[in-house]
């Protein structure tokens, strides 16, 4: 079994920008550099068969290029507790649409439809539940910012689990049209 996800990959300023966020907020697990990404549809665990359909089907859909921009934090919580620190994105039409048209594809290709809310971030720390300072932190960089991210590809990526948290293998990678639609 495969545990794919497609995502974009922020281009190095913007990870650097990223990465100089990350700290004080104890038992918190932050992502390294390898770990920086926008999830546009988690996937999930597939067979060969499926993973290679899912190739197939993402390899058609077209969307124009576009900018993104990093425009302040927010928290994933559960119960009360947050969960997890992440980097927001300002709103923008063309990852929308980029959304939407990858999760049709990933219908097409057999998968069953994602039901959560897409809400695009960049996962900065995971919480346990002893973390503390998160309040602190989405204060102090409740303004984050960095580098316009030009958005020119979506790529797919496989998931393992390894010994410091999940390593991510990026797989394919799909050019955006800078005239399309």
């Amino acid at each position: 079994m495969h545990r794919l996800f497609v995502a974009l990959r922020p281009p190095p300023d913007v990870r650097a920008a990223l990465l100089a966020a990350e700290g004080e907020v104890e038992r918190a697990r932050w992502q390294d550099e390898d770990q920086l990404h926008l999830t546009l549809r988690f996937v999930g665990d597939v067979d060969r068969h499926q993973a290679d359909d899912l190739a197939d089907a993402l390899g058609s859909v077209s969307a124009p290029a576009f900018d993104l921009t990093v425009r302040g934090v927010g928290h994933f919580e559960r119960k009360g507790r947050p969960t997890a620190l992440w980097a927001a994105l300002a709103p923008c039409a063309g990852l929308d649409l980029l959304a939407g048209r990858i999760e049709r594809a990933c219908r097409a290709a057999g998968l069953a439809p994602e039901t959560r809310k897409f809400v695009p971030h960049v996962t900065l720390a995971r919480l346990s539940g002893g973390a503390t300072g998160a309040g602190e932190w989405l204060s102090r960089h409740g303004d984050l910012a960095a580098p316009i991210w030009p958005v020119v590809a979506f790529r797919l990526y496989e998931s393992r689990m390894g010994s410091g948290g999940s390593v991510y293998t990026y797989l394919a990678e799909w050019p955006l049209d800078r005239f399309a639609d």
